[in-house]
């Protein structure tokens, strides 16, 4: 079996298709993992969305920040605005059976050779602690009173771990860490003003994976979320969003003991 992680799809769903026909995916023994951000912005969501559920236990995905907010979106009442990206979803005939599977969908997935998160993990968390706050908020959002948490999950505060966190606090921070961090001070203080390539950040920040003594150096971790930085490897962490959306490429990486990557390029949707 074949394992491939892809980068952030945010709605581009005619290039995943071109992608898996590409790496020549077959899904009944092949296996996709999916950093996230699977809807918005781009204008296939509900497209996207169906096919991935119809994958079952041939794609893994993991929660990203625009995949949180359409869960969020789903509790209130949908726009009226056709042009919103997200409004597809909520207004499908399978909204409800699209937004509880996606309810359910990790934060955190791994095996016994690679992790992958949306986002990023803390340089305070180990490989332990972070399975461990995953499956923290994974049974909030899985509970009866998720739509509570998707309510409260909004906000930059608290930006630094500590085990006292409780209640909305600590389930907001590790919704933060997993689905939107890029970078952090030495301390491991989230920041969330700066969002553009390493090297343009001020001085007192760093790309969460180059934090000295992080204590998650030693897994070999995927994620996206951060086009500016494009594909990234190093420090045991594979950069995997390329800019689909915006015009970049879409990749795909085959996971062993040496990585392969395989990239098309898009036309983009987003230009500004």
């Amino acid at each position: 079996m074949a394992i491939y992680a892809i980068g952030d799809l945010q709605g581009c769903y005619d290039e995943l298709l071109r992608l898996l026909d590409f790496i020549a995916f077959d899904e009944h023994s092949d296996q996709l993992w999916l950093v996230g951000d699977l809807v918005n912005r781009g204008p296939k969501s509900l497209e996207t969305l169906r096919f991935i559920k119809s994958l079952g236990n041939s794609a893994i995905t993991v929660l990203g920040n625009h995949d949180m907010h359409l869960l969020a979106a789903a509790c209130s009442v949908p726009s009226s605005n056709k042009k919103e990206a997200l409004n597809q979803v909520l207004v499908a005939p399978d909204r409800d059976e699209l937004i509880d599977w996606l309810r359910h969908r990790p934060l955190f997935h791994h095996d016994e050779h690679f992790c992958m998160v949306h986002a990023g993990i803390p340089p305070q968390w180990d490989f332990y602690q972070t399975k461990k706050m995953a499956e923290t908020v994974q049974k909030a959002l899985q509970g009866k009173d998720y739509k509570n948490l998707l309510k409260a999950m909004y906000g930059n505060k608290p930006d630094i771990w500590s085990p006292i966190l409780r209640g909305t606090s600590r389930l907001r921070f590790i919704i933060n860490c997993f689905t939107r961090m890029r970078y952090c001070d030495a301390e491991g203080r989230l920041d969330f003003n700066f969002n553009g390539p390493p090297g343009s950040q001020p001085n007192n920040l760093m790309p969460w994976f180059q934090v000295p003594d992080r204590k998650n150096s030693d897994m070999r971790i995927i994620f996206g979320h951060w086009s500016s930085l494009g594909y990234y490897e190093g420090h045991n962490c594979y950069a995997i969003d390329t800019g689909c959306l915006w015009g970049g490429q879409l990749t795909a990486l085959k996971l062993g003991e040496q990585v392969e990557r395989f990239s098309i390029d898009c036309s983009g949707i987003k230009t500004g």
